[in-house]
């Protein structure tokens, strides 16, 4: 039996392509599609053969199968126990598993517990997860008639607001459990959770979220609004772990979900909710009723008077995160800039490259929403040594965007005065940045913003050069070359071609000259942009 295989237990080496390619035709072969995995352990024969696998993504077992004409060779309880071993040695300890009814007792064997089941799937995990989740839930328990709303709040709308206050009119309790998983381009979950705790109505119990309700782990295809056969089966699994364990962990008696015209998956979702559940559904308020999407859309548009008219109030400062990392995120993907950092090159620089702005960004995003609110030029400069520190961190000790820490906070806090608060804050590491905030910005607002709605962040970048002091030049080429370094970006925007711009780009690669201030005042630029707009 097994004995054969033993010692062809083995992480398949995913990184290779060769092994990739196997793999994904063993689980075709076996009704699955690939994945993305963490490891993927698998019984080999001799002649390097697949025989059984199991995958492993953060605490979840994926894509368990055995080939057809093996599956009576006591593979699987081997091999997932090793896996189990091997996950124990990273210190997981509370694996899930999303897997068939028939693989029911080999997991039970190995000491996974039942969390709910579907016709076609079940849901099981071998540790303390849901049963400590449960714990929490019973600890925000009410006498008196209980109701639940889950909720992605991609951000928390006006709509939002509406279902809450319908809801909370018609129960003694309500509570509120945002959905744990990201949505990718989307909202990050403390953020979500931050804005629906400001913005529903006092009384509200607004619970942690967990990966027990509309999650990567119950329902995947949510994410990809995916509506299949393998959706219906996920929904059916959320609904039965929710009404197995979240509801009489709460002693809900009814769950309130929101109307939906336009998207069929959730929709779907509603109405098998509908048939095992006590549900009520509440109409969308008036005859345009607004869409988180349509949030998201405006907000990627840079349109923040169009986003901000279907948020709430204390949803507005993360809208305008969102909007200074749009901003950062386009100064970066934009090509073909000289001597700076972009999707085509790292330009003049030997510490820094794409990935690792990227990981400066995002390390920045949990402060702008704190600058927005900030209660004085005290405060707000606390919170960026708090962002400039977490920067750093991120990047292993680059300094990726110090500058933009300074300018796009001065907008956040109050963008229409900015040189006032850049004033009373005292000097700042920037000479260059600091002169053009004592002064208000004056040539963002008179030059550089109307530029950039007429010709784009390329060009706008060589206007930005060609009037900046910027100490980043200076600090690497001097005063002289600094010069003449905005002399050529302004030759070149009363001369402009693309074979001139990318001969700029590669002398200013080659000497070492780096306008980061200028970058600095592109991403400002596309801020007050969108701000304005």
């Amino acid at each position: 039996m097994f004995n054969n295989y033993d010692s062809h237990i083995g992480e398949l080496p995913l990184s290779v392509p060769f092994f990739r390619e196997k793999l994904r035709l063993f689980l075709l072969e076996n009704g699955l599609r690939m994945e993305e995995f963490d490891s993927y352990y698998a019984v080999e024969s001799e002649e390097g053969e697949i025989l059984a696998g199991a995958g492993l993504k953060a605490d979840v077992i994926k894509c368990v199968a055995v080939r057809e004409d093996m599956r009576s060779e006591g593979l699987l309880l081997p091999l997932l126990s090793h896996l189990v071993s091997a996950a124990a040695s990273r210190g997981i300890t509370n694996l899930k598993v999303f897997t068939k009814p028939s693989n029911r007792d080999i997991f039970k064997s190995i000491g996974f517990k039942l969390l709910a089941s579907a016709p076609k799937a079940i849901l099981m995990e071998n540790g303390r997860g849901l049963q400590e989740y449960v714990e929490y839930l019973k600890g925000l328990r009410r006498q008196g008639r209980t109701g639940v709303i889950v909720m992605n709040a991609n951000p928390f709308t006006k709509g939002h607001r509406f279902l809450v206050e319908e809801a909370a009119s018609r129960v003694d309790n309500l509570v509120v459990i945002p959905v744990l998983e990201d949505t990718p381009g989307g909202f990050p979950y403390g953020e979500r959770l931050a804005m629906i705790k400001a913005g529903v109505p006092g009384g509200v119990i607004v619970a942690d979220g967990s990966s027990y309700q509309i999650s990567a782990l119950t329902f995947p295809t949510y994410f990809l609004k995916d509506l299949s056969e393998a959706s219906e089966t996920q929904m059916l699994l959320d609904i039965d772990l929710y009404k197995r364990h979240i509801a009489p962990a709460l002693g809900a008696d009814v769950r309130f979900v929101g109307s939906e015209p336009s998207d069929a998956l959730t929709a779907r979702y509603n109405a098998l909710m509908r048939e095992q559940l006590s549900v009520v559904e509440i109409p969308r308020q008036g005859d345009r009723p607004v869409s988180a999407s349509a949030v998201r859309e405006a907000i990627g548009e840079g349109k923040y008077a169009e986003a901000s008219a279907m948020v709430m109030e204390t949803t507005r400062p993360y809208v305008k995160a969102a909007l200074a990392e749009r901003a950062l995120l386009m100064e970066l993907n934009t090509p073909m800039k000289p001597g700076l950092v972009g999707p085509d090159g790292c330009g003049a620089h030997k510490d820094m490259d794409y990935d690792t702005m990227r990981r400066g960004i995002h390390a920045l995003r949990p402060f702008w929403s704190r600058m927005v609110v900030a209660e004085s030029p005290e405060e707000l400069r606390s919170i960026g040594l708090e962002a400039e520190k977490a920067m750093l961190e991120a990047t292993g000790g680059v300094n990726t965007h110090r500058g933009a820490i300074f300018c796009l906070g001065l907008a956040l806090y109050d963008h229409l005065h900015m040189g006032e608060t850049a004033a009373s804050m005292g000097k700042t590491p920037k000479p260059g940045a600091t002169d053009m905030a004592l002064g208000g910005y004056s040539a963002l607002f008179a030059d550089w913003l109307p530029y950039f709605r007429l010709h784009g962040p390329q060009r706008t970048l060589l206007r930005i050069i060609s009037s900046l002091e910027d100490s980043c030049v200076i600090k690497r080429a001097g005063r002289e070359r600094a010069r003449e370094v905005k002399r050529e970006a302004e030759e070149l925007l009363g001369n402009f071609s693309e074979e001139k711009l990318e001969t700029m780009c590669r002398q200013y690669a080659a000497e070492g000259i780096s306008p980061g201030g200028a970058a600095d005042m592109l991403a400002l630029t596309i801020f007050i942009d969108s701000l304005t707009d």
